[in-house]
């Protein structure tokens, strides 16, 4: 297979606090990758280098045959707009919007005409068992409500990338797994990679592999599927060489 975004010996420092040292990572084409450890070692500043949000101190980061830590903040810019999606953990729904238009908004900011966007954020309603839902702000949802709107709009454009930071951390456990359900089987249906950042093994286990960020340095766990998860068990191994 091939790797669709890979760091390579990535170092970045908050002041005199280093969060990366040298991390080295590959994502391949259609995998679910979970990236653990524990609070402060890295693991999300990792996610936001991959994505284009921050810029190493050192090392390259590469999409799709592309270096993009050397692109100007335009050019990420658009690439997060136009290939990759994002689900945080506490949703990050715009409160003055609908349902339906938090989904729509990212074919919104691409210039597709409102009556087109609204007519493909409708049909993730009941994908996602939310009908009835269009039309309510996010003060009218519940977390995971909530939380499945966002995942709707991280999706919704269908992106090579989605990047999902702690998505279920705000979750309880039941929500959660309900939430990593529609997650993986809506991005294997689409062919989307998943970069899935959690500290909750229970999460982590949908994913076809697991690296560990300790202190800023990331380490590949498995090379196969995590050991039980529920892609693993669903979609079969998912080889292919990875940075160590």
């Amino acid at each position: 297979m091939t790797a669709v975004i890979e760091a390579r010996d990535i170092a970045l420092s908050f002041g005199e606090t280093p969060a990366l040292r040298g991390a080295s990572l590959s994502v391949e084409a259609g995998e679910v990758l979970a990236v653990m450890g524990p609070s402060g070692s890295g693991k999300s500043t990792l996610l936001h280098c991959l994505a284009g949000i921050l810029v190493p101190d050192a090392g390259e980061v590469h999409f799709d045959g592309q270096r993009i830590d050397t692109m100007a903040e335009a050019r990420r810019s658009a690439l997060r707009r136009d290939r990759f999606g994002f689900v945080f953990q506490f949703g990050q729904l715009v409160p003055e919007l609908t349902a339906e238009e938090n989904i729509a908004l990212p074919l919104l900011l691409n210039g597709v005409r409102r009556a087109a966007a609204l007519a493909d954020a409708r049909p993730w309603f009941a994908r996602l068992g939310l009908d009835g839902m269009e039309k309510r702000r996010s003060g009218e949802l519940s977390g995971g409500q909530a939380q499945r709107v966002a995942l709707a709009r991280g999706l919704v454009a269908r992106p090579q990338v989605l990047f999902a930071d702690e998505p279920t951390g705000a979750l309880d456990s039941l929500t959660g797994e309900q939430v990593m359900d529609l997650m993986v089987a809506s991005a294997r249906e689409q062919g989307t990679t998943v970069v899935l950042v959690t500290h909750e093994p229970r999460v982590a286990a949908y994913a076809d592999r697991e690296a560990i960020v300790r202190d800023g340095s990331a380490r590949v766990l498995s090379a196969g599927p995590v050991a039980g998860s529920v892609a693993g068990q669903a979609a079969g191994p998912v080889a292919g060489p990875v940075a160590p």
